[in-house]
């Protein structure tokens, strides 16, 4: 990987709809060479989606919250899992931080998060503590 194929993820990161023809003239090289690149990345396995970003508030979700969430190690992997089969929940990561589990959840309001909080998170299997954090803006 060289310096135009990490300007070529910079320009899709920014907007994954950019055409080819408009990387080509930002890099100063041809379409076929961006078509080219950005098929051998895909195909390496460094650009592995194109995806869209969301407001979430426009969508009705006025309660975003990042949960942090501590279980019985033998119910680690089990509790992510259960997590992350909750359509509330946009996604799940495991952590070495101050959580076992990370997961960003979107919900209509404060209610709903604590209905979601009480009657299925912490009904999960293994759940030893758990700390939701409701985001106020998003900087970046």
């Amino acid at each position: 990987m060289d310096e135009k194929d990490r300007k070529i993820i910079e320009i899709l990161e920014e907007d994954a709809r950019t055409p080819f023809t408009e990387i080509a003239k930002m890099l100063n090289v041809s379409e076929a060479t961006v078509r080219k690149r950005i098929a051998r990345l895909e195909r390496g396995g460094v650009i592995r989606r194109y995806t869209i970003e969301v407001d979430p508030v426009k969508l009705g979700y006025t309660t975003v919250t990042i949960l942090g969430l501590d279980v019985e190690p033998e119910h680690f992997l089990d509790a992510a899992r259960k997590l992350a089969e909750m359509s509330e929940v946009r996604w799940v990561a495991t952590s070495t931080g101050d959580h076992m589990i990370m997961a960003e959840i979107w919900t209509r309001d404060g209610n709903e998060l604590a209905r979601l909080i009480s009657q299925r998170i912490g009904r999960i299997k293994g759940v030893k503590k758990i700390c939701p954090a409701i985001i106020l803006e998003k900087i970046k």
